[in-house]
């Protein structure tokens, strides 16, 4: 079982970037999601959520109307649409899935002139 995240990058302040979590080795369909994110001395952050079915979502006010957070079943990925961005996004960005306690291996965005 593992989720692997992809996507980071370097982008401008007001840019966008999607970050992808592929999932493998367990029924996606049946896992919620969420995405969290880390800056070096600080606790990981949660950034959005998404329920099983899809239907569901919750974000951290740090990013509402900033951030979506989808799923596409059918190629056991979960996306986070980033839009807007500020320089205090930049952090390690990670996958999580809380049904096997799945943790993926973050990627790197940095929001910068």
């Amino acid at each position: 079982v593992q989720l692997v995240e992809s996507g980071g990058g370097l982008v401008q302040p007001g840019g966008s970037l999607r970050l992808s979590c592929a999932a493998s080795g367990f029924t996606f369909s049946r896992s919620n999601f969420r995405w969290y994110r880390q800056v070096p001395g600080k606790e990981r952050e949660l950034v959005a959520a998404i329920s099983s079915v899809g239907d569901g979502t919750n974000y951290a006010d740090s990013v509402k109307g900033r951030f979506t957070i989808s799923r596409d079943d059918a190629k056991n990925t979960v996306y986070l649409q980033m839009s807007s961005l500020k320089p205090e996004d930049t952090a390690v960005y990670y996958c999580y899935a809380p049904r096997f306690a799945l943790w993926g291996q973050g990627t790197q965005v940095t929001v910068s002139s």
